[in-house]
């Protein structure tokens, strides 16, 4: 069973960790996420953002965030998931929770950032109704994708 819970300042760890495996093997860690995930309660929490944590057979596993872009608008990152538990469904259901999530907060719309080197990921945003728009240049070097999502016209 996966469960999702909110941040507490003894998760702030986990963030960081889960999120330089993956940095770390597809692309580097850049000034951004060094000062994010080093302090996330600071840059992210206090900000307006949240942050969640995935528990599996009670380790923690997996990490998302929603950080606060405008009052109704938000930027899904932050998401990481142990590699040795990929394919069970836990990157879907940190998904799921922050879609969910959003809604219940009036928030009105995700926009994302990836790279298209993502492609478990990619599709996993795709089938869940986030559309390609057009990528401003320099908020994050690695980020070759942006993505949208309306919460208002989203069902799930």
């Amino acid at each position: 069973m996966i469960e999702i819970i909110p941040f507490t300042p003894a998760l702030a760890e986990f963030i960081k960790t889960l999120n330089y495996v993956w940095l770390e093997k597809y692309f580097r860690i850049e000034e951004g996420d060094l000062l994010a995930l080093s302090d996330p309660k600071r840059y992210i929490i206090d900000s307006g953002g949240f942050i969640f944590f995935a528990k599996y057979q009670n380790q923690i596993v997996g990490t998302a965030s929603l950080l606060k872009k405008t009052e109704t608008e938000f930027e899904l990152g932050k998401m990481a998931v142990t590699e040795s538990v990929q394919g069970k469904g836990i990157g879907r259901k940190l998904l799921e929770y922050c879609l969910t999530f959003a809604k219940e907060n009036k928030i009105r719309s995700l926009v994302l950032y990836s790279n298209t080197k993502l492609e478990s990921a990619i599709h996993l945003y795709r089938k869940y109704g986030f559309r390609e728009i057009e990528l401003e240049s320099g908020l994050y070097e690695r980020a070759n994708i942006k993505m949208f999502l309306d919460l208002e016209s989203f069902s799930g």
